[in-house]
């Protein structure tokens, strides 16, 4: 009994010890946002008593466009995730009810194009857009972040839908209903984890992405990574102003997170299980 009370105690300081490690960057972050630009590199640190200033609050809402990179976040991820789940659904459904070995054996086509390197794709990208006038614009970034999401989409749920049950789509169909209805109404609301833990990983690759941003997109549609890249400048760094952009690009995918989270976990369980 006491040795399991010892291990109780030690893998709870193990726990606490991993939480305070990977939480101390956004300590870190949220502290600076409140600091004098004197004071972010102070020695000895000053982590909790420190002059508390709303200036870098200020300045990064009156003398930046963070709300326009916001924006442009918002429609690049909401168009990819989208486009994504539109295409990679109905995708990875007909590969997992499909009786061909041959489109079994291609699913695999969408997992080697997960393996390759993005910025190895960027290149041929950059040219096509080019030459379909589309740099600059939304469309450029949500086409080449909807190329890696669907891929994700498909492979995943390919996976989910082969542990839903096809008896009860067989039943439906003994009933009178068509494919689409049984696709709709029986396999959609059984493989809504995996739909939704799908959907936030399209959420949070596109809302990170900053490779494809920076090269496809102009002034006008920057996004909230290129965003927190103008804190950087040949003259200095303004580390409060990073550290607040950074806040408000971190802000939205908490939340929908937060939201989601039990079934992003339920999804990527289940999902994996035959994956």
């Amino acid at each position: 009994m006491k040795t399991s009370r010892l291990e109780r105690i030690f893998l709870n300081i193990a726990i606490i010890l991993a939480i305070a490690f990977f939480m101390m960057p956004l300590f870190w972050l949220l502290t600076t946002a409140f600091k004098f630009g004197r004071e972010a590199f102070a020695i000895p640190p000053k982590w909790i008593f420190f002059d508390f200033t709303l200036r870098n609050f200020q300045e990064v809402i009156q003398n930046t466009k963070v709300f326009r990179y916001l924006t442009n976040s918002i429609i690049i991820t909401t168009g990819a995730t989208v486009f994504s789940l539109l295409l990679g659904v109905p995708a990875g459904y007909a590969i997992a009810r499909s009786k061909s070995g041959l489109i079994n054996t291609a699913s695999y086509f969408f997992l080697l194009l997960l393996m390759i390197p993005p910025i190895a794709m960027l290149i041929p990208f950059y040219l096509i857009m080019r030459d379909l006038h589309l740099l600059g614009t939304y469309a450029a970034v949500i086409i080449l972040d909807t190329v890696f999401d669907a891929s994700f989409v498909v492979w995943m749920m390919r996976s989910y839908f082969q542990d839903v049950p096809q008896e009860m789509e067989e039943a439906a169909l003994v009933d009178g209903a068509s494919h689409l209805d049984a696709f709709l109404k029986i396999a959609l609301p059984l493989s809504l984890p995996g739909i939704v833990a799908s959907a936030l990983y399209c959420i949070i690759f596109s809302w990170n992405d900053f490779l494809f941003a920076l090269m496809l997109t102009s002034p006008k549609t920057k996004t909230i990574p290129l965003g927190i890249l103008a804190s950087f400048s040949s003259v200095e760094i303004s580390w409060g102003i990073m550290a607040v952009m950074s806040i408000f690009a971190i802000i939205p995918a908490v939340i929908i997170s937060l939201f989601l989270n039990r079934y992003f976990v339920q999804g990527l369980t289940m999902g994996a299980a035959k994956g």
